[in-house]
């Protein structure tokens, strides 16, 4: 039996350039590499050096704190360099891949058939157990934690997010199998929708809840939330559908296979639509000669919560979508604020586009329109973020540094995503992803 839980707040922010349910073929490149930016809390340690030869699953770094904590090669092929910034921080490993990818073997597994201390040691021979990631502070998790549970959010409902259903399809065997490895573990718990009910409702060893509401509903810690808030000294595992299916590969054919659909999407993209890609593969393999103009800004990630792709950039194992939106630096509005504004998107009634009662899809770029100024108290985050917790007054108890407030406002239960839209509102211009961000790597390191 699915639970259903309604929520009344939220945001739908719909924008032109939703990906097309089919594929279109990309080359795969020849260079793939790992981030660990795209690990947050990791400290990475190079376990490899230029000109060594590995398979797909071989780790290329593992967590320096926790060294079981392996980060697994998609490919095989040759290390070509160790990135590294300033301080010699480690920006990313690049490996040249072979013609044919070579994967180490690390034996097909029945996840019903095993405890969870050797579920737990499989995911970290294979490389993987660095994808889950934790709350509190919404980083990736340790082996030495003990969580209460695990959730996974099955769908996504972000602007311009890929279907998972989609990315489901032909997938559904390994995603079962990657429950089952989890529920081992601990108990599972999968956030789905409307949508998702017939595919996923009878998943077996899951407690299965549906949300109706808008977005954030499909962000894990709004479900989390809604399900099992976290408390102080607990600790819960979150993992990405696509993450499930992974591991569910690993015990279904003893090979790390990090092959996965990612939408790209956006109002300049020429064809919108979806494209099998591997984990560290280069972001331009997906754009070239699909992009319809210059002047645009590429998102590794959907608008609200992706990152500004600046360079080089590589698929992380948390990206499902990649977006390009128009950048805005040459938009010339005759009269400015002071027209009715029938194709621009707003959460008041300033525009005149309210008229079309949320189901006109808008072409927004990444102008900010305004500067940062003083934090206004208008209770306009609380109307989006479907949370039991006090969004304004958690911000300013982050900006202060009053851990004893943070703590009693619920800190310990958010992630940086989750005020996604409260920012895309926040009349204050404030960057709260950032601000949360910060605040939990503080608080973090005040508790170790």
């Amino acid at each position: 039996m699915v639970n259903i839980i309604k929520l009344r707040k939220g945001l739908d922010i719909k924008l032109k350039g939703t990906a097309q349910l089919k594929d279109v073929q990309v080359p795969a490149g020849d260079v793939f590499a790992l981030c660990p930016a795209d690990y947050h809390g990791v400290t990475p340690k190079v376990v490899v050096k230029e000109g060594d030869k590995v398979l797909a699953g071989d780790s290329l770094f593992v967590n320096k704190h926790f060294p079981s904590v392996g980060f697994a090669s998609p490919v095989s092929g040759t290390v070509t360099a160790v990135v590294r910034g300033e301080r010699r921080k480690v920006l990313a490993v690049k490996v040249q891949a072979d013609s044919k990818v070579e994967y180490r073997d690390f034996g097909k597994k029945d996840p019903k058939g095993l405890s969870g201390e050797q579920v737990k040691e499989a995911i970290l021979q294979a490389g993987l157990f660095g994808f889950i990631n934790q709350l509190p502070y919404a980083i990736s998790t340790n082996p030495d934690t003990t969580p209460r549970a695990i959730f996974v959010s099955a769908f996504r409902d972000m602007p311009l997010a890929s279907n998972f259903l989609y990315e489901l399809k032909g997938n559904e065997d390994a995603f079962q199998a990657g429950v089952t490895a989890l529920s081992r573990m601990a108990k599972v718990y999968v956030g789905i929708n409307e949508a998702e009910e017939s595919a996923l409702g009878s998943l077996n060893n899951a407690e299965v809840t549906m949300f109706k509401g808008k977005c954030p509903a499909g962000n894990v810690g709004v479900q989390i939330n809604n399900i099992a808030p976290v408390n102080k000294n607990e600790v819960v595992w979150t993992v990405s559908p696509t993450v499930v299916i992974f591991i569910g590969r690993l015990f279904l054919t003893g090979k790390v296979d990090l092959r996965h659909k990612v939408a790209l999407a956006g109002s300049e993209v020429l064809d919108p639509a979806y494209s099998e890609v591997l984990v560290g593969q280069d972001i331009q393999t997906i754009l070239k000669g699909r992009i319809k103009t210059e002047g645009v800004r590429i998102i590794n990630g959907n608008p609200l919560t992706g990152v500004k792709v600046e360079g080089e950039a590589f698929v992380g194992p948390q990206v499902s979508e990649v977006t390009v939106i128009p950048e805005g630096n040459h938009a010339d509005e005759m009269l400015g604020w002071i027209m009715p504004r029938f194709n621009q998107f707003s959460v008041s009634r300033t525009y005149f586009s309210w008229l079309f009662g949320g189901k006109k899809e808008y072409v927004c770029d990444a102008r900010i329109k305004g500067g940062e100024r003083h934090m206004i108290m208008s209770g306009e985050y609380d109307k989006v973020l479907p949370m039991d917790i006090y969004g304004e007054y958690l911000i300013k108890a982050i900006i202060t540094e009053d851990i004893d407030k943070q703590e009693a406002l619920g800190i310990y239960e958010v992630s940086p995503e989750d005020f996604a839209v409260a920012e895309f509102v926040c009349s204050s211009k404030l960057e709260l992803q950032k601000i949360v961000r910060e605040g939990l790597d503080i608080l973090r390191k005040e508790n170790e």
